[in-house]
């Protein structure tokens, strides 16, 4: 189980315990997060599901696909140096009290 805490875009702050497995964006929609579209279901297509990952967790993390990475260049809005999409990180206990803040749009 890890404890991940999702800042949505206006400010509002939501804590969610998520199964190990689950993806971020999975727990973000089930728990009602605004700000998580995900339209294409996780499958690393639409970058729906862009987020700021704290930086302070950035190395708990696995380097990002080449899809991935696309995705971010091309699609996403906003994009940052931390910048992922919620739908290619699973939660793991590694990553208990990853703090993720979502942008404004999602393209």
């Amino acid at each position: 189980m890890a404890q991940i805490t999702y800042i949505e875009a206006h400010g509002q702050t939501c804590t969610v315990d998520l199964p190990e497995g689950w993806n971020l964006m999975q727990g973000a929609i089930a728990n009602g997060i605004e700000g998580i579209l995900g339209e294409c279901g996780g499958s690393c297509a639409c970058a729906t599901c862009h987020c700021y990952v704290d930086e302070s967790h950035l190395p708990d993390l696995a380097e990002p696909s080449q899809t991935e990475l696309d995705m971010l260049e091309h699609v996403a809005a906003e994009r940052r140096p931390n910048s992922r999409l919620a739908c290619q990180i699973k939660a793991t206990a590694r990553l208990d009290g990853l703090i993720l803040r979502l942008p404004a749009a999602q393209e």
